[in-house]
């Protein structure tokens, strides 16, 4: 049974006027949004946009500079508890794929008894049953993804940030991700996920935020962004004629 669904909820996560500027550079430029429970989200944009600094500074990896980031569910609740990420090149410890599990389960303080089957289930809902006991660092990438993906569902997070999880992947492996992402998703953890690939923001997105040189300009459910962007960037973004 998910977590999620007896825990209360940590959502929603509110941005109030979020800025972050490194070195001189404002990254992100004032952005106020809200993620909800109900439905997928990806953050889409051209590379550098800023879509990856969002994303750490909604899981707490960065702090603002300005404006606010605030679980308004937690009550006073480490919201760091309930809420993992994984990314575009995750890191693998040198041990096998099943310790990589049980590993992430003691940070996350399951009772020692539990982890081993706990672990041996999120790698065969994933695919990696057979191969549990391989050096996780021999993996080939889409199965050191698929690796990453078990050990943050070993979590039960409620929410799970994802950045850009398949870019280095080929499009066999990145199916499998995907499909891994919808079960995730499908079991009642919310999704929030960063991407440049049109084709893949259509196959999983439930609404689209669309980000350009750090503002966050557009969001909408995805079917209303496909079908008529109400930025000229996103109609440009959508047509490939965006300027890098």
């Amino acid at each position: 049974m998910n977590a999620v669904a007896t825990v209360p909820t940590i959502l929603p996560l509110r941005l109030e006027s979020v800025s972050k500027t490194a070195r001189g550079l404002r990254i992100i430029d004032g952005v106020s949004c809200e993620f909800v429970g109900d439905s997928r989200s990806l953050i889409l944009g051209a590379n550098g946009a800023g879509k990856s600094v969002l994303l750490r500074l909604c899981h707490g990896l960065l702090q603002p500079s300005e404006g606010k980031i605030v679980w308004h569910g937690a009550n006073g609740v480490d919201p760091s508890h309930r809420q993992a990420m994984v990314f575009q090149r995750p890191i693998m410890l040198r041990r096998s794929a099943l310790a990589n599990v049980i590993y992430a389960l003691k940070l996350g303080r399951v009772p020692r008894a539990n982890r081993r089957e706990r672990a041996a289930m999120a790698l065969a809902r994933v695919g990696l049953a057979e191969i549990a006991d391989r050096p996780a660092r021999v993996l080939s990438g889409g199965e050191q993804q698929r690796l990453a993906l078990s050990r943050a569902w070993a979590l039960e997070p409620e929410v799970l940030f994802l950045d850009e999880p398949t870019a280095n992947l080929d499009p066999t492996a990145t199916r499998a991700v995907e499909e891994i992402i919808q079960q995730i998703a499908d079991a009642g953890t919310k999704i929030v996920m960063t991407t440049h690939n049109l084709g893949q923001a259509r196959r999983l997105a439930d609404e689209i935020l669309f980000i350009h040189r750090g503002r966050l300009l557009e969001k909408s459910p995805a079917d209303r962004f496909f079908a008529a962007p109400a930025s000229p960037e996103g109609a440009a973004f959508l047509k490939e004629e965006l300027p890098w």
